[in-house]
């Protein structure tokens, strides 16, 4: 697989994925940049939320649970001294539906962060990533 990187002007970045599609970055503008798009490192955590929900979703639906929202809620730190890793990250899934099973959606959350997601496992080399989650019933 092959990705790229584009500088277009200042400090503004087009990123070109394997699968085709294209993602603004940019820095601050304390940093030369003009505020125009997500932040590599945003981009990052938000990789890992978007990895995090697709594994869990996926064994959600293999599992006939009646889920019609999942959101992640993503709160981290990141180290003071550069290089600014992330050293600590909490998931909070807020899933929603009709008669959602407690115990499939524990399980595929930690089938995600153990087995199946690989933003979760590379990042947790460097981070403490803790996870947790709230079910609420649609009528």
């Amino acid at each position: 697989m092959k990705s790229k990187v584009k500088w277009l002007d200042n400090m503004t970045f087009v990123g070109e994925s394997a699968s085709g599609h294209a993602v603004v970055m940019d820095g601050p503008e304390e940093f030369g940049g003009q505020n125009l798009g997500i932040r590599p490192m945003e981009m990052l955590i938000l990789g890992l939320g978007g990895c995090s929900a697709f594994d869990v979703m996926l064994l959600l639906k293999k599992s006939r649970q009646q889920v019609e929202n999942c959101e992640v809620e993503l709160d981290y730190d990141r180290a003071e001294e550069l290089p600014k890793v992330f050293t600590r990250i909490h998931l909070h899934f807020v899933i929603s539906g009709k008669a959602v099973d407690p115990l499939r959606v524990e399980k595929a959350i930690s089938l995600s962060a153990e087995k199946l997601c690989s933003a979760s496992i590379m990042l947790g080399k460097v981070a403490d990533i803790t996870h947790d989650y709230e079910i609420i019933e649609k009528a």
